[in-house]
């Protein structure tokens, strides 16, 4: 089971390789999105190149179960913490708005329960997750590895879409120097952060991952820490240049001509 989301609320039931997800009512600090604009960003996502790293999220309206096919704690959270989505009808349980999407281990559950190889072979793709996404003009947002899946052939995707950009909007800067001692041991910012600035060095420490993961993570990706990675993608996305990016590891696709 993964962490609990601040905008969603997910759940599925045994044997089903798909996940229901539903738009809270309200949002916990420091989210300050709201429903439209989450509606909004999975529109965008289901319309935009995905370069098989964002789970197709498929949207349906107007759904109705019977009221036994829910678990009574599951039923009483959606009824408390989606009352605007999800009512009772008599013995029918109404979800006005919902997404499904594929099932996938969370990242961060399936690096505590990998080991050798394959939990290696994972931190080097969520990187190239990362990277790929940014060539197709997307920018995840929040990159915690509780965000990211891996698939049952190992792939690394991105599924938690409520603060999700296209790359071109994103101003990415550099931390700037303290000009003295206190605004170096300050707590916060000293400087002025806009709603689009994104500092790049601070992505080792907000990943969540292990140290040894961490280390292994940077040997292959520390550009990601670097502004001009950035920039240089932005200027390939203005410039018209679309890279394509396979979707399968070379094992897995069609020799040509097939």
């Amino acid at each position: 089971m993964g962490k609990p989301g601040m905008v969603m609320i997910v759940f599925t039931m045994p044997g089903l390789d798909m996940v229901v997800k539903l738009i809270r009512d309200h949002f916990d600090t420091p989210k300050k999105t709201t429903p439209a604009k989450v509606k909004a960003q999975y529109d965008f996502v289901f319309k935009h190149y995905r370069v098989g790293r964002l789970i197709e999220a498929h949207a349906f309206e107007h759904l109705s179960f019977e009221r036994c096919w829910f678990a009574d704690d599951l039923l009483d959270h959606l009824l408390h913490e989606a009352g605007q989505t999800v009512h009772l009808d008599k013995e029918q349980v109404v979800i006005d708005h919902a997404y499904l999407e594929r099932r996938v281990i969370p990242l961060d559950i399936f690096l505590e329960e990998a080991r050798g190889a394959a939990a290696e072979a994972a931190v080097v793709d969520f990187g190239n997750a990362i990277k790929d996404l940014a060539m197709a003009n997307v920018f995840p947002g929040d990159m915690l590895l509780k965000n990211f899946g891996v698939t049952r052939r190992g792939r690394v995707v991105f599924y938690d879409y409520d603060e999700i950009m296209p790359l071109s909007e994103c101003h990415f800067r550099k931390i700037p120097q303290p000009r003295n001692e206190m605004e170096e041991m300050a707590d916060e910012p000293w400087y002025t952060v806009a709603e689009n600035d994104v500092f790049p060095e601070e992505l080792s420490r907000f990943l969540g991952l292990a140290p040894h993961h961490r280390d292994l993570f940077l040997a292959h990706h520390n550009d990601l820490l670097s502004v001009d990675f950035w920039r240089t993608v932005q200027k390939e996305i203005q410039s018209g240049i679309i890279r394509h990016i396979r979707p399968y590891a070379s094992g897995d696709q069609l020799p040509p001509g097939e």
